[in-house]
């Protein structure tokens, strides 16, 4: 069956104690089977090289992997940004070897030296695949689990963007139409994302979504029954998947039957109405002597020895690294030609598309630049003064409702708390199967408001999956003290510099008799250590609006909007006192000036608290004192900007400074500086009105002013490092 030379050196025959895949049906020649066997003996080279990694899991999956690259999904080495291509995506990303190969032999661009430099210093091949570092990575995975969320998002994504710009084709005649195809593992099945994005996915009815169960009961600490013994497909029954079973174990003894495995495939690409699972049951670190079937395949390098009698049972020479035969490399780069084929079929389709709908088309173009529409901002609003004021969260949701006529790829909704954080654009359809709209909310398969459920971990992977689908831009809400919920998401998010908003409303105390469970404390200061997320906190309703603007100008990372619950006064931007809401833009501005003075003593404060700064102002110059107050909603916007634009708005020279936000102070000190004082919140809450907290916690404008005089009285002293600290 296998070649009895290698361009590089000699092989033997394959152990017939191994059973050949059966393949018949899928078309494998000699040559597939080489080829896959090929895959195993560069997994193991390539961690043994290493000296570290996962082998096993990108050995026993070979055949399925070499099926869906050369076989089954539609999709083009040559561009790897084509629209019409399939997804792949491999929630287990500790296998990334299962993926980096598959791109290896297809002519993706990594070659045997990107193979050979697995998990090191610069290389293409790090240990968990990562988007925009790697031609043909969909996401970065590592995090279990995440995979399964996101590829959810991806799936709810393709629909909408096919409502948008194709609603009337029938199923599968759309140029937009295409898979997403998931790889994922026990370790994913374990993880509470993976299940509340899956039960997502059922109600949804996803049918475009089909994820691989390789089930091989082996994780780190070896034999998965020590923790794990549920029934995964009765489970996924119960979520509304159309689900198979393809036991590769079933006969006694160990068959690659791949041509079960296409059926499988097939009968999941015909399900149109639920997404598909297909549990395969294979045998970790197939065919190594000692190794298959054990921990030791899992997430170490499999030693010399095991490494060379893998090689012995399959064929290749022992003694030669990296083998591949130039037959087997022709063989699969010769998939490229069917992607080509394939990408110029679609382009018929795509072309008569675009003749029969040139405003479709045209927003296509738009959304693929990722540009706005011109004249977009008019339609933010402006809220006039008013002292009773608005809760920045109304004043969010006023500014999504203005904007849905002008951005069509703006949609969103929340974790089941709508009213909530106002998160639902006022009579837009709701993104749900026809058949399960409620009397509450109406609407469609290409609706456009998110219903999540309480479900917020999955919301922050779902949101990720849609924006690496990059043609529309999602948002999400919950309460800020559930933004823990979502955290590994958001990291992830920010690691891949999603264009994703996240809308956190209940920011602080202010949300007054739920209680400390519900006040978040020390959740601004957790997602500011968060690179690349910015933390956008306004401060009243115009600052709603410009942190939003500002938000959706930018296409490189996300953004949490804070938000309250408790109205604050929308502040008179034209009465000689307060600077426009414009300068939120920059991140910080002075809001309220020292009446031509250089200022005593500066007063920083975000979102709520930029009022009880204000009243401290007052108090401050009726001592005749003078005091700036400067807005900070945005940290990382301030960073952003010019040297001479931040010492402009905080003066190194002036040393007397207070912070005022409803948190735990940590990171204040830098904006403060050595004679700075913190009013923060270093304890959680208590349930009883808001008023009555900031009083009794002591964030109030009297706090403020106390402060102030305490930093103008230390600023007159020698400069100390670190802060007095008391």
């Amino acid at each position: 069956m296998a070649p009895e030379r290698s361009s590089s050196g000699s092989t033997g025959p394959r152990d017939p104690g191994l059973a050949l895949p059966v393949a018949e049906r899928a078309g494998w020649s000699d040559v597939d089977v080489r080829a896959v066997d090929t895959v195993r003996v560069l997994a193991a080279d390539a961690v043994q090289k290493t000296g570290n990694g996962h082998p096993g899991t990108a050995m026993s999956l070979a055949p399925l992997a070499y099926l869906l690259f050369q076989q089954v999904m539609r999709h083009d080495p040559a561009d790897d940004q084509w629209l019409g291509r399939d997804r792949f995506v491999l929630s287990c990303g500790h296998t990334s070897l299962t993926l980096y190969i598959q791109l290896y032999l297809a002519g993706y661009g990594l070659e045997m030296d990107d193979l050979k430099a697995l998990r090191t210093w610069e290389s293409a091949t790090p240990g968990h695949p990562e988007y925009r570092h790697t031609r043909g990575v969909e996401i970065t995975t590592g995090p279990l689990g995440q995979g399964i969320g996101a590829s959810v998002g991806m799936a709810m994504a393709a629909r909408r963007e096919r409502g948008l710009l194709d609603p009337e084709a029938a199923p599968g005649t759309s140029p937009f139409d295409h898979h997403v195809y998931v790889l994922a593992s026990d370790g994913d099945m374990m993880e509470g994302v993976a299940s509340e994005a899956s039960s997502l996915a059922g109600h949804q009815q996803l049918g475009n979504l089909v994820v691989f169960y390789d089930s091989n009961h082996i994780s780190i600490e070896d034999d998965t029954d020590i923790s794990f013994s549920e029934d995964v497909p009765a489970r996924y029954a119960a979520y509304g998947w159309h689900v198979q079973t393809v036991d590769w174990t079933r006969t006694g003894d160990y068959v690659e039957d791949v041509d079960a495995l296409l059926a499988a495939i097939e009968a999941a690409k015909a399900e149109r109405s639920r997404p598909s699972l297909i549990m395969l049951r294979t045998i970790i670190g197939w065919p190594a002597p000692t190794k298959r079937n054990t921990g030791k395949a899992h997430g170490a390098a499999l030693g010399d020895e095991e490494v060379a009698g893998t090689k012995r049972l399959l064929g290749f020479d022992p003694e030669e690294f990296f083998p591949v035969e130039d037959e087997v490399i022709a063989h699969t780069r010769a998939v490229g030609e069917r992607g080509r084929a394939a990408k110029e079929e679609w382009q018929k389709a795509y072309e008569a598309w675009r003749g029969a709908a040139p405003e479709r088309a045209a927003l296509l173009d738009r959304l693929r630049e990722q540009e706005l529409p011109d004249g977009w901002t008019d339609a933010l609003p402006v809220f006039p003064a008013d002292a009773k004021g608005m809760a920045t969260r109304k004043a969010s949701g006023e500014v999504l409702t203005a904007l849905a006529p002008v951005l069509p790829e703006l949609w969103g909704g929340s974790a089941d708390l709508a009213g909530s954080n106002n998160t639902t654009m006022d009579g837009e359809p709701s993104f749900v199967p026809s058949d399960r709209q409620t009397a509450e909310f109406e609407g469609g398969p290409y609706g456009r408001t998110l219903h999540f459920g309480i479900r917020e971990h999955a919301m922050g992977a779902v949101l990720n999956g849609i924006g690496l689908q990059s043609l529309t831009r999602p948002y999400g809400g919950t309460f800020l003290t559930f933004s823990d919920y979502m955290r590994p998401a958001v990291r992830l998010g920010a690691l891949m510099k999603l264009p994703v908003t996240y809308v956190w409303t209940h920011d602080s105390i202010g949300l007054g008799e739920d209680g400390p469970t519900h006040q978040p404390v020390e959740h601004l200061a957790a997602l500011r250590a968060i690179p690349g997320l910015d933390v956008v906190r306004p401060g009243d309703a115009n600052e709603t609006t410009v942190c939003w603007r500002t938000v959706l100008e930018h296409t490189d990372r996300p953004a949490g909007l804070v938000l309250t619950r408790q109205n604050l006064p929308v502040l008179d931007r034209a009465d000689g006192t307060h600077a426009s809401a414009e300068g939120a833009a920059r991140g910080a501005y002075v809001l309220a000036d020292a009446s031509g003075a250089a200022p005593d003593v500066i007063l920083v404060a975000t979102g709520s608290e930029v009022q009880i700064a204000l009243d401290a102002r007052t108090r401050l110059g009726e001592e005749g004192l003078a005091v700036r107050v400067v807005s900070m909603p945005c940290r990382e916007w301030f960073a952003e900007q010019p040297l001479s634009y931040q010492d402009e708005v905080l003066p190194p020279a002036v040393r007397a400074r207070v912070s005022v936000e409803a948190a735990v102070g940590q990171g204040w000190r830098e904006v403060v500086g050595d004679a700075g004082r913190i009013v923060s919140l270093e304890h959680y809450g208590a349930s009883a009105d808001y008023q009555r907290l900031y009083e009794e916690f002591g964030i109030t404008a009297e706090a403020v002013a106390a402060a102030a005089h305490d930093s103008i009285r230390d600023a007159a002293e020698a400069p100390r490092p670190g802060g007095r600290g008391d």
